[in-house]
C-alpha cells in the first residue's frame, strides 16, 4: 500500500529519465533530493546509471539521499553556479552525461547548464518561475539538450513493473505513519521539514 501510493512520483521519475536518456554506465547529476528528485535518483541507478550525484540546500535531504543510494551528494548552499558545478565536476570525476533538474529553482538550473558535458542532455522537471534567467550562450556552445516533461501517464505500467520486481525500493521515503484521526499531527510534522513523505493510514486494513 505505501509504495503504491508513489507510483505517481515515480511515474515521473521514469519519464524524466527516458528523456535524459540515461545509459548504462554513465554519470548523472540530479539537483534536488525532494520526493520527485530522490525517486529520479533511484530510477536512474535501475536504469544502469554507474554514478548519481546529488544536490540542495539542506543537509538531512542530503543524507537520506545518501541511504537511499546516492554516489555522492553536495550542498549547494552559498555557491554560486558555476563554483557548484566545479565542485560537481571534481566529484564525479568528469563532467555528468546528463542532469535532472528537480527544483525550479533559477541557480540550479544555472549549475546544471555549467556541469553537464558537451553534447549532454538537461531534463527540467521542476517548475518554478514561468521565466528564468539562464546561461543561453554557455548551453548553445556545449550544444546542449534542454528537454521539459508534463505528461507521463504511461509511464504508471513501468513505474509498477519497477516496484514489484525490487528494482527500486521506495519504503525509506515513508517512513512516517500515522492514523486518520492523527491527520493534523501529520501536516504538522510535514511543516516541520524532516520527513519526505507521511503515509496516512485511512482504515486498519490498509
Amino acid at each position: 500500500m505505501e509504495e503504491g501510493s508513489l507510483v505517481e512520483p515515480l511515474s515521473v521519475a521514469v519519464h524524466a529519465c527516458r528523456r535524459a536518456n540515461v545509459q548504462i554506465g554513465q554519470k548523472v547529476l540530479i539537483l534536488g533530493a525532494g520526493p520527485i528528485g530522490l525517486v529520479n535518483m533511484m530510477t536512474a541507478k535501475a536504469m544502469g546509471a554507474s554514478k548519481v550525484l546529488m544536490t540542495d540546500i539542506v543537509e538531512k535531504r542530503l543524507e537520506l539521499a545518501k541511504q537511499l543510494g546516492a554516489d555522492y551528494t553536495l550542498n549547494v548552499s552559498g555557491l554560486k553556479p558555476e563554483e557548484a558545478a566545479n565542485k560537481i565536476v571534481q566529484l564525479l570525476g568528469m563532467s555528468p552525461d546528463c542532469a535532472i533538474e528537480c527544483t525550479g529553482v533559477t541557480s540550479s538550473i544555472e549549475t546544471s547548464i555549467h556541469a553537464v558535458k558537451s553534447s549532454g542532455t538537461l531534463v527540467v522537471v521542476g517548475m518554478g518561475s514561468d521565466r528564468v534567467d539562464i546561461p543561453i550562450i554557455v548551453a548553445a556552445a556545449k550544444e546542449l539538450d534542454i528537454r521539459g516533461i508534463f505528461r507521463y501517464v504511461n509511464c504508471y505500467p513501468t513505474a509498477i513493473e519497477m516496484i514489484a520486481s525490487g528494482k527500486v525500493d521506495l519504503k525509506g521515503l515513508t517512513k512516517a505513519h500515522y492514523k486518520l484521526e492523527e491527520s493534523q499531527d501529520a501536516f504538522n510534522r510535514f511543516l516541520k521539514g524532516d520527513v519526505i513523505k507521511i503515509f496516512i493510514q485511512c482504515d486498519e486494513t490498509s
